[in-house]
C-alpha cells in the first residue's frame, strides 16, 4: 500500500456503498485475535472507521464493558466481530440492543471448529435474538471489502469483481451457479497486484452476488493471529 490515505478512502467508500454515511453509525469492534497482533489491516480499518463514526471502540475480552457501552449508546450500532469471538459472546446468553447490526468477519482462525455459514448464522441469530447476521469479506491483500446483509450473500463495490475458477483447471472460469475457487479483482490495488487467487470456495449468483462455501481442501488456515512471533 503506497499510502494509508488511499487505503482509507477505499474501505470507507466500500462501507458507505452498502450502509450509507459512516457518521450515522457507532462501530464496536470485538476483534481479540487481531488486536493481539501488530500490523493488522482489519484493526487499522476498524480504528479509522471508529474515528469517523459517531462512536464505538475496540474490545479484547471485556464483554461486560462492551455490553455496557453499547447499552448506553442511543444511536445505530454495528458490532463487528471475528467469528469465534462472537460465538464466545453468544454463549454467555446476552441480548444486544435491538438496533444493533451484528457483522461477523474473519472466521475461527484456529480457535474453534470451522462451521458452514448457514449453521454459524443460525446459532448467532438464535443466541442474540436477531433475524439476520451481516458479514464483511476482505483480506490484507485487498484495498476493498465485500459485504453481506444476510443469508450469506455478498456483494462487491463496482470496482471489484469475483470470478469463480475450476479447481482442476485454474485458467477455466466457471459459470453462475457452479462451485469453485474464488478469484478477486480489486481495481483499488493501484500500486500492487489487482488480481488475487484465494483458497476460498464459492459460487456466483445471477444478480452479481456470491456465496462463500468454505475453503479448498488441504489449503492452509489463514489469519494474522496464526503468525509465529
Amino acid at each position: 500500500m503506497r499510502s494509508l490515505a488511499d487505503y482509507e478512502r477505499c474501505f470507507i467508500a466500500s462501507f458507505e456503498r452498502f450502509y450509507g454515511p459512516i457518521e450515522s453509525w457507532s462501530l464496536y469492534g470485538l476483534l481479540p485475535s487481531y488486536l493481539e497482533r501488530e500490523g493488522s489491516s482489519l484493526v487499522y480499518m476498524a480504528e479509522r472507521m471508529i474515528v469517523r463514526s459517531r462512536g464505538g471502540g475496540l474490545y479484547l475480552h471485556d464483554h461486560d464493558r462492551l455490553l455496557d457501552d453499547m447499552a448506553a449508546d442511543p444511536g445505530r450500532k454495528i458490532l463487528l466481530g471475528v467469528t469465534y469471538a462472537l460465538l464466545d459472546l453468544a454463549e454467555k446468553g446476552v441480548r444486544l440492543p435491538a438496533d444493533t447490526v451484528i457483522m461477523e468477519t474473519g472466521g475461527m482462525k484456529g480457535r474453534r471448529k470451522e462451521l458452514p455459514k448457514e449453521e454459524l448464522h443460525r446459532i448467532l441469530c438464535q443466541a442474540f435474538g436477531t433475524e439476520t447476521i451481516h458479514s464483511e469479506y476482505g483480506m490484507a491483500e485487498l484495498s476493498s471489502q465485500a459485504y453481506s446483509k444476510g443469508d450469506g450473500l455478498f456483494y462487491t463495490p463496482p470496482w471489484m469483481r469475483v470470478v469463480i475458477r475450476d479447481l482442476n483447471d485454474p485458467f477455466e472460469p466457471l459459470p453462475v451457479g457452479r462451485s469453485g475457487g474464488i478469484n478477486l479483482i480489486d481495481l483499488s490495488n493501484l500500486h500492487s497486484c489487482a488480481f488475487i487467487q484465494t483458497d476460498d470456495l464459492g459460487r456466483l449468483q445471477r444478480d452479481g452476488g456470491f456465496r462463500i462455501e468454505g475453503r479448498v481442501k488441504r489449503s492452509d488456515i489463514r489469519g494474522c493471529n496464526l503468525l509465529v512471533q
